[in-house]
């Protein structure tokens, strides 16, 4: 036996990973640079870090449960009609799978028997991935991608929750940044190698919008500290 692991196989709980982490240590990070310069006091900062990685580890699990929940609730609806279909109209969904194989280049003969087998063995299988693109590998799992999803998020935000508690505000905000940019880094890169995409591409996207969002959360709060 020849066994093959697609990069496909990966993409419901990588997209939902990669979304959490890259969220819990940028907006994180970017809530406390801005919070940090406003001049306030370390326990309004630590505060800040504390429920930003609270609200938003919480967020993250709802939003992607719902999300994906709402996925899994149309690749159902998919699946019945198709059920339906068969049940009422085989023949039909018959000739219907096999000019699916025709289009893919299969001789009307070969397609036919290939249709013949296929629908003996599983024909609702058959009609979800040939004709609906619904695969195993791919099928939607809102657990598992809130779960994902919540525990990336944790992880990406303590980063700047414990250097919010350990350092004083006149060092927090440089550390931050600077653990910031090199945490995206390295999780861009794994999430590009992971992925099958170019690491470097991927790295230096992720860091280049990190870098944008901490930019702007600063100076908003810069601008907003020196009014009040």
């Amino acid at each position: 036996m020849h066994n093959e692991s697609h990069h496909k196989e990966r993409t419901g709980w990588l997209r939902a990973a990669v979304l959490g982490a890259n969220d819990g240590l940028i907006s994180t990070s970017s809530l406390v640079v801005g919070v940090a310069a406003a001049g306030p006091s370390h326990s309004a900062i630590m505060l800040t870090a504390i429920a930003g990685l609270a609200a938003g580890t919480l967020s993250m699990a709802s939003g992607e449960y719902v999300s994906v929940s709402s996925q899994a609730d149309t690749e159902q609806a998919d699946l019945n009609q198709e059920r339906g279909e068969l049940a009422a109209s085989p023949k039909a969904e018959h000739a219907e799978l096999a000019s699916l194989y025709v289009a893919r280049g299969l001789t009307r003969e070969l397609a036919i028997q290939v249709a013949d087998q296929l629908m003996e063995h599983d024909a609702l299988g058959a009609h979800a991935k040939d004709e609906l693109g619904i695969q195993d590998a791919t099928r939607a799992r809102p657990l598992q991608a809130a779960a994902a999803s919540a525990a990336s998020f944790a992880i990406g935000a303590a980063t700047p929750a414990v250097l919010a508690a350990l350092l004083p505000p006149g060092g927090l905000t440089l550390a931050l940044v600077g653990s910031t940019l090199g945490l995206l880094l390295v999780l861009g890169g794994i999430a590009a190698r992971v992925g099958g995409a170019p690491i470097t591409r991927g790295a230096l996207r992720v860091t280049f919008w990190g870098a944008v969002a901490m930019g702007c959360t600063a100076a908003i709060g810069r601008l907003i500290g020196s009014v009040t």
